[in-house]
């Protein structure tokens, strides 16, 4: 454990830098820029139909982002880049415009250079948005141009309040490949708006997310980078063969509910190479709530998270739940950094969920400063309605956790299952978490079973030590992954 604990350390203080500069940037009340020069705009543009905007040599890695046969710069539609003027009707126009090209060839709308105020907005098939760096779309903080719409139905209500919901800054509804992408362009929500509102008891409807992507297929969200959420940030549902890569996401740590990337019933999910802080789970994999969730029986399955860095100090690094459904299975994260995070990998399920999390495996993480490192709750007591099912237990299964080491944790894990219902098949293997009080309870285990190897602190006696020469946990490994990136690219035409 030796080599892994001088490696993990590695990238900690780049992660710490980082830290500082951006909670200087939320505690100074400005924003974050970046002073690149920016190139003159013109309306033929370099790259931006680009999938992952990375250049043509991972252009080719990426398979098929080539050029979309029709262009728009968003000022054609009479926009102004003021950070005042309301572009509303820009935005409208400009996708109304461009769905005229979706079986001939596709479009792209190229938000240039400013900061372009507008309500919300949708996207249509076969279309690139591309911001520009130096590009901000502010979100209008005038509610009366939030409309509502109706609840999803694998929740069957608002999730901060029964009814509707306000819409979603950015929606795109039953679509086929869509990608939101640029040089690094911004997406700010401004919901500071929204979050007093929501502390103060204020809401009339449900907060509206950032981007919510429904009922499609093939979507990339690639090199932007989102700021001040409403709410959750990127919410792909119902959807399948998404990738989210090289992103940013940005809210004040004590802002609700902003969490960073929430698949939700979805599959052929890959989220990568992306920096996230976050006032809640910075990725939280989701299917339905309660009685809605498992009539709609819709399970997310096949996500792959890779190459992550979370900073979420009320919250998981990787949930799973509460809104579980549906059910998640065959779930893959690797290659995970945190600082400063409640936990590691969380479960969250509880009575009347039903549904199933089964075949989860996570291995090489570095957590810094970690609340638990792993933490599974069976207790979860949240429901939409009184109408829930108390007889619908969870099956929580096959639960694999490899190559983990943390450092200055409170406590190595939380591991809480349901009586009667026990959470099984959990195996931890080469996991070192370097508690800050040795002397205090290290592991609370509850209805659960399972095994470890090589794990330090000893772990409480429902998970038994398999001794030296003990198969480490199971990883689908590179077979796995391939399979699920190759049904997104083999598939993909533009």
């Amino acid at each position: 454990m030796g080599s892994l604990q001088i490696n993990r350390r590695l990238p900690v203080l780049e992660i710490i830098t980082l830290w500082i500069v951006i909670t200087s940037c939320f505690f100074e009340g400005g924003e974050c820029k970046n002073h690149h020069h920016h190139r003159r705009h013109h309306h033929h543009h370099q790259n931006w139909a680009g999938g992952n905007g990375r250049g043509h040599e991972e252009e080719a890695v990426y398979g098929p982002v080539g050029s979309r046969a029709h262009t728009a710069v968003l000022t054609d539609f009479g926009a102004v880049g003021d950070g005042v003027t309301s572009n509303t009707a820009a935005f409208t126009a400009a996708v109304a415009h461009l769905a005229q090209y979706e079986l001939d060839g596709g479009a792209a709308l190229v938000v240039p250079p400013g900061r372009w105020l507008t309500g919300p907005f949708n996207l249509t098939s076969h279309f690139t948005l591309f911001l520009e760096r130096g590009a901000i779309i502010l979100a209008s903080q005038n509610i009366s141009e939030w409309p509502t719409i109706d609840p999803l139905p694998s929740y069957g209500r608002g999730r901060d309040l029964p009814g509707p919901r306000y819409s979603n800054f950015i929606t795109g509804y039953n679509l086929t490949d869509v990608i939101i992408t640029g040089n690094n362009g911004t997406i700010d929500g401004q919901g500071k708006i929204w979050w007093d509102k929501f502390h103060n008891d204020e809401l009339n409807y449900t907060r509206g997310y950032l981007v919510e992507i429904i009922y499609s297929d093939h979507v990339v969200i690639s090199n932007v980078t989102f700021v001040n959420s409403p709410s959750w940030n990127i919410h792909p549902v119902y959807s399948s063969n998404v990738i989210v890569s090289g992103i940013t996401i940005l809210a004040p740590i004590d802002s609700p509910n902003t969490d960073g990337i929430n698949p939700d019933s979805s599959s052929d999910v890959h989220i990568e190479d992306s920096f996230i802080v976050s006032g809640d789970d910075c990725v939280a994999i989701k299917s339905g709530w309660d009685e809605y969730g498992i009539a709609f029986n819709r399970s997310s399955e096949r996500i792959i998270i890779q190459r992550l860095t979370c900073i979420s100090p009320t919250s998981a690094v990787i949930a799973i739940g509460s809104e579980m459904s549906g059910g998640v299975r065959d779930v893959i994260a690797e290659d995970i950094t945190a600082i400063n995070s409640e936990s590691g990998v969380r479960i969250k399920t509880g009575v009347g969920r039903g549904g199933f999390v089964k075949d989860i495996f996570v291995r090489r993480m570095s957590l810094h400063t970690m609340k638990w490192v792993f933490w599974m709750t069976g207790n979860y007591g949240q429901h939409p309605d009184e109408h829930y099912d108390p007889n619908a237990l969870p099956e929580i299964s096959g639960i694999n956790y490899l190559d983990v080491y943390a450092e200055n944790v409170t406590m190595a894990a939380r591991l809480e299952g349901i009586k009667g219902d026990p959470f099984t098949g959990i195996c931890i293997s080469n996991v070192t978490a370097e508690v800050i009080d040795p002397k205090k309870l290290q592991w609370n285990c509850t209805n659960i079973s399972g095994k470890s190897i090589h794990v330090s602190p000893t772990p409480c006696a429902l998970l038994p030590d398999q001794g030296s020469n003990a198969t480490q946990c199971p990883f689908p490994g590179d077979k796995f992954t391939d399979s699920v990136k190759n049904k997104y690219y083999s598939t993909r035409r533009i």
